[in-house]
């Protein structure tokens, strides 16, 4: 199994009085006969989701600690890892499969391999007849399963994702929930997500971070099954009508907000 690590990270930005992020352990692992871990970083704002992320995504480099993917240390982004942001940053002049294929093309892969490549991927995605599509005729679920895509095209060992969701819909983020799951199955990554949504939380994490603001600081971890059970077969609506899940709910979103000021 291959580990992406964060070992008493802290983050601490120039002109900020005080850290961002103070001595945060994390661990994903990404396991090559199955799927590997979904893991989720929930917490108040300020509390330090982002940049732990980008911080595992070499765009922010650690003021204490050290991130490491197999026990290298981690100096910059690879194609190990894959980032997909809220914002989809596609490229509109192209067509969804050209999105795709475009990691592809700089790595030298030849024109008709690219193109099945992508295909294949966009089908993972749910949008197979969407290939020659302009970025601008997508709706937005459409436009983020096409970033997810593209992410999968550089054939990453793991996905970062940083509130993907955020700008959805609540149905459309409702669907593309068991889509993330759906991915995370076929894919076998391991995924690293930020998001503020309590029950997207619990609906797709082996394991959920609560961290809480100043500095962020891990306040408490819980070990979910929720998102398991979906991949091997259980109805998503069944699971979130199962007393379990209203029980996690409540126990999640007091975690979230203790001590917090009335």
């Amino acid at each position: 199994m291959t580990h992406l690590t964060l070992d008493k990270v802290s983050v601490h930005y120039d002109g900020q009085p005080a850290p961002a992020v103070e001595r945060v352990s994390l661990d994903i692992g990404k396991s090559d006969s199955g799927r590997g871990d979904f893991v989720v970083l929930v917490g108040r704002s300020g509390c330090g989701k982002t940049s732990l992320l980008n911080v595992a995504a070499g765009l922010v480099e650690p003021a204490g600690g050290l991130a490491t993917v197999d026990g290298r240390p981690i100096t910059g982004p690879g194609s190990d890892r894959a980032v997909v942001f809220q914002n989809d940053a596609l490229f509109p002049w192209l067509t969804a499969r050209e999105n795709v294929a475009f990691a592809l093309r700089l790595r030298g892969v030849p024109a008709d391999k690219r193109a099945r490549r992508a295909d294949e991927l966009l089908s993972l995605v749910k949008l197979g007849d969407a290939g020659d599509k302009r970025i601008w005729e997508l709706s937005g679920g459409m436009r983020q399963r096409v970033g997810l895509a593209r992410a999968l095209a550089a054939e990453p060992e793991f996905l970062l994702l940083d509130e993907p969701l955020g700008a959805l819909d609540a149905l459309t983020r409702e669907r593309m929930q068991t889509t993330l799951l759906d991915l995370w199955a076929a894919a076998q990554v391991g995924v690293l997500m930020v998001t503020h949504g309590i029950e997207e939380a619990l609906v797709l994490a082996t394991r959920i971070v609560v961290l809480a603001p100043g500095p962020g600081h891990v306040v408490r971890t819980f070990e979910t099954h929720f998102g398991r059970r979906y991949a091997a077969g259980e109805p998503i609506r069944a699971i979130k009508a199962d007393p379990a899940f209203a029980a996690a709910r409540a126990e999640l979103t007091d975690a979230i907000f203790e001590g917090e000021a009335a």
